[in-house]
C-alpha cells in the first residue's frame, strides 16, 4: 500500500513539473481581458503584463500590437495576432488560430506606442539574433525605461559583438544619465558615453539631461555637445562634398562624349543629349523584354543594356555624320543649326514611338539601398554610377592611348592636314570620332536611367551642363573634362544651401563666363584643328 501511495504522488510531481512550463508559456488571463476592453488605460495594463508574463511569445504579441496586426473579437473574448506574414494565433497561448469575423485592430496613442516599444525592446535584448538585440537596444535607449535596467546588466555582461555591445551601453547610459536619484559620478560616466556616439539622438539626449545638469556634470554635457555639433558640421560638408562627386560624375558621363566630338571635329553637336536619351531608352527596352521573357534575371538588363546602348547610339551618330554634318565642315553656324534640328527630330520620333509620359526603369538589387561611411549615407545607386563613369573614363583613355584609332584621332586633332599628308583617312576618323563620342553618350544614358526621369526631355537636361563642362575643362581634353565636371559639381552643390539649387546654378554660370574671359581656352588648352583655324 505504501508503494503504491509513492507511486501516486511520484506521477503527481511529475505531472506538476510538466504542467507547470505548459502555464508559463500562456499570457495572463488579466492581460487578454484588458486587451478585450479596449482602452488606452486598460491596454497599458494589459502591456505590462504581458512583458513581465515570461511566455515565449510574448514580444511577438506586443511587435503585433505596435504594427496593429493584434486583434480582438468581443463577441468571442479572443485575442490574435497576426504574424509580418499574415499567419493568425491565439494570444494566450501561441498557437496557430481562426481570425474572428468581427476581430479589430486594439487601439494605440502615441504614449502606448512608445511603451510598447520599451517593452519589446527589453523581452529581446536577450535574443539570440545580434540584430534583434541591437534594435532592442535601439529601443530602449529611444524610450530611456528605467525597468529595462537589470535586463540591460545582464545583456551587457553576456555580450560578446563590439557593435552590439557598444549599443546597449549607450541604452544603459541613456537612462542613468536622466536618472536624478542616480550619483553624480555615474551621469558623468553616462554622459561621456553618450557624447562618444556622435549622432543626432545623441545630440538630443545630451540636451534633454543639460536642463536638470550642474557643477562637472554640466560642463561634460557642454562639452559633449559642442563636440558633436563639430562633427555633425564635418559630417555635413562632407556629405555635401559627396553630392557634388555624384553629381560631377554625372557630368562627366554626359560630357565626355561631347569633348571628344567638340575637340577632333570642331563640331558644336546639339542633337549630343538626344544620344544620351537614346541609351536611357534602350536601357528600358532591354528591361522590358526581360521582364516579358527572363523576369528572374532582371537584375542583368542592365550590364546588358550598356554595350547595347553604345551600338545603337554610336551607329546613330555615324549616321548623322556621314548624312548631315560631313557636308557642314568649316561652318560651325550651319552645323549648330542642322544638329539642332536633329535633336528635334529625334525627340518627336522618340515620342511617336515611345509617347511623352516618363518610362519606368528600375534598379537592379545591386543598386538598391544605402550604407553608413564616416557619419554619411552613401546610396548604392550613386556609388555605382561614380565606380562605372571612373571606369567608361579609364576604357576611353586607353583607346585613345592605345589603338590605332586613338592615334589617329590624336594626330587629326594636333594636325589634321600632316595627318592627311601621311595616309590617315580624315573622313573616316571623323566618322569613328562622331560615333564613339555618341556611343559614350549612349552609356551615359544607361547611368542616368536610374537616377532619372526616361522621357523624350531627358538629354535636354544635361546638354548646356555638358558644354559647360567641356569648355570650362579645355575642349578635347580630357583630363580637363575630368576635372571640370567635378569642380563644377562640388561647387554646385557647396553653393545650393546659401543660394539655391537655382541661384547656385546661376551663380556657376556667372562664375564661368568670368573665368573664360581670362582663359578662353580653358583649364587645359589643346592644340588641334580649331585653334588652328
Amino acid at each position: 500500500m505504501l508503494v503504491l501511495l509513492r507511486r501516486v504522488l511520484l506521477l503527481i510531481g511529475l505531472l506538476g513539473t510538466v504542467a507547470a512550463p505548459a502555464i508559463a508559456q500562456q499570457l495572463p488571463d488579466d492581460a487578454i481581458s484588458r486587451f478585450l476592453a479596449d482602452s488606452f488605460p486598460d491596454t497599458e495594463a494589459a502591456i505590462a503584463a504581458t512583458a513581465s508574463s515570461g511566455a515565449p511569445h510574448a514580444a511577438a504579441v506586443l511587435q503585433a500590437l505596435g504594427d496593429r496586426r493584434l486583434l480582438a473579437s468581443a463577441a468571442t473574448k479572443a485575442v490574435v495576432f497576426r504574424d509580418p506574414g499574415g499567419q493568425a494565433f491565439d494570444a494566450k497561448t501561441g498557437a496557430p488560430a481562426e481570425v474572428p469575423s468581427d476581430a479589430s485592430a486594439v487601439r494605440l496613442n502615441n504614449r502606448l506606442r512608445g511603451i510598447v516599444q520599451a517593452a519589446v525592446g527589453s523581452l529581446t535584448l536577450l535574443s539570440p539574433d545580434p540584430q534583434q538585440r541591437l534594435r532592442a537596444a535601439a529601443a530602449v535607449f529611444r524610450s530611456r525605461d528605467a525597468t529595462a535596467l537589470p535586463t540591460l546588466t545582464e545583456a551587457i555582461a553576456r555580450e560578446q559583438t563590439p557593435r552590439v555591445k557598444r549599443a546597449l551601453e549607450e541604452a544603459r547610459a541613456a537612462i542613468v544619465l536622466l536618472d536624478t536619484a542616480a550619483p553624480e559620478a555615474q551621469r558623468v560616466i553616462a554622459a561621456g558615453l553618450i557624447a562618444d556616439g556622435g549622432d543626432q539622438d545623441n545630440l538630443v539626449l545630451l540636451r534633454q539631461a543639460l536642463g536638470s545638469a550642474t557643477g562637472p556634470l554640466k560642463a561634460v554635457i557642454e562639452t559633449g555637445i559642442a563636440g558633436i555639433e563639430r562633427a555633425q558640421q564635418l559630417r555635413q560638408i562632407g556629405q555635401t562634398i559627396w553630392f557634388g562627386i555624384s553629381l560631377g560624375s554625372v557630368l562627366l558621363l554626359a560630357a565626355i562624349g561631347l569633348a571628344i566630338t567638340f575637340g577632333v571635329m570642331g563640331v558644336i553637336n546639339m542633337a549630343h543629349g538626344e544620344m544620351v536619351m537614346i541609351g536611357a531608352y534602350v536601357t528600358f527596352v532591354t528591361q522590358e523584354v526581360f521582364r516579358e521573357w527572363y523576369p528572374h534575371q532582371l537584375d542583368w538588363s542592365l550590364p546588358l543594356a550598356i554595350p547595347l546602348a553604345f551600338l545603337v547610339t554610336g551607329f546613330i551618330g555615324v549616321l548623322i555624320e556621314r548624312g548631315v554634318i560631313r557636308f557642314l565642315y568649316g561652318r560651325p553656324l550651319e552645323t549648330l543649326l542642322a544638329t539642332f534640328g536633329v535633336s528635334l527630330m529625334l525627340q518627336q520620333a522618340t515620342r511617336t514611338w515611345f509617347g511623352p509620359t516618363n518610362r519606368e526603369v528600375s534598379a537592379p538589387s545591386y543598386m538598391a539601398g544605402s550604407f553608413e561611411f564616416l557619419g554619411m549615407q552613401i546610396t548604392y545607386g550613386r556609388l555605382w554610377i561614380v565606380v562605372f563613369t571612373l571606369v567608361v573614363f579609364a576604357v576611353l583613355l586607353i583607346v585613345l592611348k592605345a589603338t590605332p584609332l586613338g592615334l589617329q584621332m590624336r594626330a587629326v586633332t594636333q594636325n589634321r592636314r600632316m595627318a592627311a599628308s601621311m595616309g590617315i583617312r580624315t573622313r573616316f576618323v571623323d566618322a569613328m570620332t562622331f560615333g564613339l563620342g555618341s556611343g559614350i553618350a549612349g552609356i551615359a544614358g544607361v547611368a542616368l536611367s536610374q537616377i532619372d526621369n526616361v522621357s523624350p526631355n531627358l538629354g535636354q537636361n544635361y546638354i548646356i551642363d555638358s558644354f559647360m563642362v567641356v569648355v570650362f575643362g579645355g575642349v578635347g581634353n580630357l583630363w580637363g573634362t575630368l576635372i571640370s565636371a567635378f569642380t563644377l559639381g562640388i561647387a554646385n552643390k557647396l553653393l545650393e544651401p546659401f543660394a539655391g539649387a537655382v541661384l547656385g546654378k546661376i551663380a556657376i554660370l556667372v562664375l564661368l563666363i568670368l573665368f573664360i574671359q581670362k582663359r578662353p581656352r580653358g583649364l587645359f588648352a589643346l592644340k588641334g584643328r580649331a585653334v588652328e583655324q
